[in-house]
């Protein structure tokens, strides 16, 4: 891990230890901690995608933000549809999608709209903070994104971390949205349980984006499912 341009020695030293890391995290259930004290590569990006794809068959990154790109146009609509408290709360979010032409960051503005219209806040993924602020946070938070030095919605922000048992995982992640793909694939590589002020989106992200699991799921996810595959 500490050596220069060694990359594809570790990438084949893990694939080639996958079936003893994943017994020992199934069985043993270590923290976040712990296992990247014992395999610290979990700490690449490549190394989730490449983990994912050996627990699932699928890509993980390039399937998800195709999918979410797939579907975005479709969810807005039905978004868009919504009154009431929905209707409230995404109404400045939807307003940034309509006015940029940054991909990363309309992307992020569909996720949080869609969090919105699951009924769970966007505040139980989604941590923003100045800079100052983020430290004294970070320890408390069980599984978060931390979002950071950001000046307006328009803007990227500084750094985006991601947050697995309270422990830094990932840093310096290229967009919200790969943030949020590397999230759900560290729950599957570190076998992990849906939080439940998640269940729905992360669901969501499962059985319609990565198209996992089956076709059964909740009322809640089964009507949206339905309604974007309506013509």
């Amino acid at each position: 891990m500490q050596k220069r341009n060694n990359q594809q020695t570790v990438k084949a030293k893990m694939a080639k230890t996958f079936g003893y890391r994943r017994q020992e995290i199934v069985q043993k259930q270590p923290t976040a901690e712990e296992i990247l004290v014992r395999w610290p590569a979990l700490l690449l990006m490549e190394e989730i995608n490449a983990e994912f794809l050996r627990i699932t068959t699928v890509p993980l990154e390039a399937t998800f933000l195709a999918q979410l790109d797939k579907h975005s146009t479709k969810l807005l609509e039905v978004i868009r549809r919504k009154g009431g408290r929905v209707k409230e709360q995404t109404s400045r979010i939807l307003q940034v999608v309509d006015e940029t032409v940054d991909i990363t960051i309309k992307r992020e503005a569909v996720l949080k709209a869609l969090m919105i219209y699951l009924g769970e806040p966007v505040e139980h993924l989604f941590k923003e903070y100045q800079d100052e602020q983020e430290d004294d946070q970070l320890q408390l938070e069980t599984m978060a994104i931390f979002v950071t030095g950001r000046e307006d919605p328009f803007c990227p922000p500084k750094d985006i971390k991601t947050i697995i048992d309270g422990t830094q995982v990932l840093d310096d992640v290229p967009s919200v949205a790969t943030a949020v793909a590397m999230f759900f694939g560290l729950i599957y590589a570190l076998n992990l349980k849906y939080p439940k002020n998640l269940q729905y989106t992360l669901e969501f992200f499962q059985k319609i984006l990565m198209e996992l699991g089956g076709k059964n799921m909740s009322s809640k996810v089964y009507r949206l499912s339905t309604q974007l595959h309506s013509c």
